[in-house]
């Protein structure tokens, strides 16, 4: 008799126990909790992708020498202005439409604008006049400082389109969302420009 109930016991106890573990197992798909992929429809990914909007992905900070002078016959206006500019570029993301992505499976293709210059200003606390003459016969000329600070943004932006910011953009706008789409479920993940004479 105790050793039925004892093979009794053992039986609930091995019962119990497979019910916790399919419990355990099943919970987050009975709940609507279970992971892996979910974003599978082209009107998934528009979505995933304009909620990025404006994808700044590089950030070049430049310093720019400005002499700006003003010589008239009876004196000159002279002023050196060392400029501090930050230049920032990406991928503006709400461009995207859903012609623009293609879903095969566990394949994503993906077509973006190509990238551009999001923001250019000069950073005010490291951006300073360092020399300034004014002619003996000449007055203070205040417009001057206004001015080496437009040419010193203008030269700050021509330089980091030299140094290849839109290039640099363009490649960790490719490296962001390939690893933001795998991590997704996506196996393999392509990401081309919007080129100019493209289709």
């Amino acid at each position: 008799m105790h050793a039925l109930r004892g093979f009794v016991r053992g039986l609930l106890f091995i019962l119990w126990f497979a019910a916790g573990l399919l419990i355990g197992s099943q919970y987050q798909r009975w709940l609507g909790l279970e992971e892996g992929p979910r974003i599978r429809t082209n009107a998934a990914i528009l979505q995933q992708v304009q909620s990025m909007a404006q994808l700044v992905t590089i950030r070049y900070v430049l310093e720019k020498v400005v002499l700006t002078e003003d010589t008239k016959w009876y004196g000159q206006n002279r002023l050196l202005l060392l400029a501090h500019g930050v230049v920032k570029a990406g991928v503006d993301l709400a461009r995207v439409q859903a012609d623009d992505i293609e879903i095969h499976g566990d394949r994503l293709r993906l077509l973006l604008p190509l990238p551009r210059v999001t923001d250019a200003y000069l950073d005010e606390s490291q951006t300073r006049v360092v020399d300034r003459e004014t002619g003996l016969l000449r007055s203070f000329d205040r417009e001057m400082e206004q001015m080496a600070r437009q040419t010193a943004l203008r030269e700050i932006r021509m330089a980091a389109h030299e140094a290849g910011i839109l290039r640099d953009a363009e490649e960790q706008a490719k490296i962001h969302l390939t690893r933001f789409f795998q991590n997704a479920g996506f196996r393999e993940v392509e990401i081309q420009f919007r080129r100019p004479g493209s289709a």
